[in-house]
């Protein structure tokens, strides 16, 4: 099997605007790591996450304290009816459902949450919501949702991201009663540690691949003051194993994570993907299948499109200081 491999796997429905997940698989002598930025992310934006594949790879992660780890399910901008087969397909006690999509009205999101809602109440008491907005709100706009979303949801355990700078968070934290989590706020924000200093939010939300690595990440989680609930990029299970060896390595997971992504993906890389069972994902790493992998190769001009990025980056890389930016905790 080579050691470099680029990867195209079509999504079972479309999630941030896209259709098919592309990346590379780097194997080095700990294992595979992934690098998979957006396609819109520019080389500064990308190259934490080629710093992610390269820990992977070289250098393996930290002793995890725990052998599994919660998640949740992700329900996106879909129909209720849609929204109620994910839930209920997908295992989980805890639903984290996006919000505040672009072109769809409001009640749209108050119809997917009831269904959701619905999905896991059918199953018992307890079931969990979450949602995310991904920044799609402005201040005023986030605190007369958030109420009406609380009710349709029957109760919110958190909203990801309601509004898109720190600022604004902090706002709205202070208006709405419903506890905030950051996500661009930490890992899209030239500091991560703006949230801790301005009080922006309940929860910190970190994905391995995008601020550079499980060790970098336990660094921030260390520092900033705030339960983690680690979160994914839609990987395939090679970058998941990432996510969950960093909550596998938290010295406290208060919350479900959000890696259970492999879910919106229609094949893997993985010879046993990382699919939750009972509402969990093992920890450690996962096993390339070569038939698979085989089967999931882009096409040459992918290949040659993904192969030109990452040399781009990884000379960015090199000569970027090593710790990317990101250990800045005073």
């Amino acid at each position: 099997m080579a050691d470099l491999a680029v990867f195209a796997v079509p999504l079972t429905t479309r999630f941030r605007g896209i259709t098919v997940r592309e990346g590379v698989l780097l194997r080095g002598e700990a294992g595979w790591g992934e690098f998979s930025p957006f396609l819109e992310y520019d080389d500064p934006t990308a190259a934490p996450w080629l710093a992610c594949a390269r820990e992977a790879a070289d250098r393996g992660w930290p002793a995890p304290v725990r052998d599994r780890v919660p998640v949740n399910v992700t329900v996106p901008a879909c129909g209720p009816e849609e929204a109620h087969a994910i839930v209920r397909a997908g295992g989980c006690r805890t639903a984290k459902v996006k919000v505040a999509e672009r072109g769809q009205d409001p009640t749209q999101d108050e119809a997917r949450l009831e269904a959701v809602r619905d999905a896991l109440d059918a199953v018992g008491p307890g079931g969990l919501v979450r949602i995310d907005a991904n920044g799609g709100w402005d201040v005023e706009e986030a605190c007369r949702r958030i109420p009406v979303l609380e009710r349709a949801a029957g109760g919110l355990e958190y909203v990801e991201q309601p509004v898109a700078t720190v600022e604004d968070l902090a706002l709205v934290r202070r208006r709405v009663s419903v506890p905030i989590a950051a996500d661009e706020s930490i890992r899209r924000a030239a500091d991560p540690y703006r949230v801790r200093d301005l009080g922006a939010a309940d929860v910190a939300v970190l994905k391995v691949q995008p601020l550079g690595g499980v060790r970098a990440c336990l660094r921030i989680a260390e520092d900033i003051g705030m339960p983690v609930v680690v979160s994914s990029a839609v990987e395939s299970s090679v970058g998941i194993a990432a996510g969950v060896a960093l909550a596998a390595a938290l010295p406290e997971l208060h919350h479900a994570c959000g890696l259970a992504t492999v879910q919106l993906l229609s094949d893997d890389v993985a010879r046993h993907p990382l699919l939750p069972v009972d509402g969990e994902l093992p920890v450690g790493p996962a096993e390339v299948d070569p038939a698979r992998l085989a089967r999931l190769a882009a096409d040459p001009d992918r290949v040659a499109h993904w192969r030109t990025r990452l040399d781009r980056v990884a000379a960015l890389l090199d000569d970027a200081p090593p710790d990317l930016g990101q250990d800045r905790r005073s």
